[in-house]
């Protein structure tokens, strides 16, 4: 489908600009010990931009964890559901999260837009750059969310799961991939 290919893109691209953030915070903070301990002259805008850097890179690996069902969950409950009402359940679980990233996404930009005339000295950017991070996962949440509606309601849980040779688990049971018959999803073993 047209809309996992696309989720499946940005879910990766959230994971690429993480691993170059991860890089970038070990630069600035290597950068600051160095500074510091050899050159004795602390630069001032290492540690500010290790911290907005850390903002990036957990709240676009928030959004990846939604898409790929590595929240914390209680699968208990599911599990000793009927299949219906376990289903329904889970419907509204996933609904509840696209709320919730809605709600997110809403109130990060708000709090972004009425700070953003206030600057960050040590980093010469606006102060809304903090908060920009959580309004992004916030809508990468909702549009994650969808796809995982998607998917349940129309009964593809069980065939996507399989076709990324996973099983289907309690409170986040859409295991969602690209899957390719010669190379393995993103994290898992080749099929043999």
């Amino acid at each position: 489908m047209m809309y996992t290919k696309i989720c499946n893109a940005l879910a990766r691209s959230c994971m690429a600009l993480g691993i170059a953030g991860l890089i970038a915070v070990i630069c600035a903070v290597s950068w600051q010990v160095f500074g510091r301990y050899v050159l004795n002259n602390t630069p001032t805008w290492a540690e500010s931009l290790a911290l907005l850097l850390v903002l990036y890179v957990t709240m676009l690996g928030v959004a990846v964890g939604v898409r790929e069902s590595s929240h914390i969950g209680l699968e208990f409950l599911l599990q000793q559901l009927p299949p219906r009402l376990s289903r329904l359940l889970k419907i509204l679980i996933h609904g509840l999260t696209l709320l919730f990233g809605a709600l997110m996404a809403y109130g990060c930009a708000s709090l972004s837009a009425s700070v953003w005339d206030y600057g960050l000295p040590t980093l010469g950017i606006s102060e809304g750059w903090k908060y920009v991070p959580a309004t992004l996962a916030g809508g990468l949440i909702v549009l994650f969310s969808i796809e995982h509606l998607i998917a349940l309601i129309g009964g593809r849980q069980a065939r996507l799961a399989q076709e990324c040779g996973r099983e289907p688990l309690g409170a986040a049971p859409v295991v969602l991939c690209d899957p390719a018959p010669d190379v393995a999803p993103q994290g898992l073993s080749p099929r043999s």
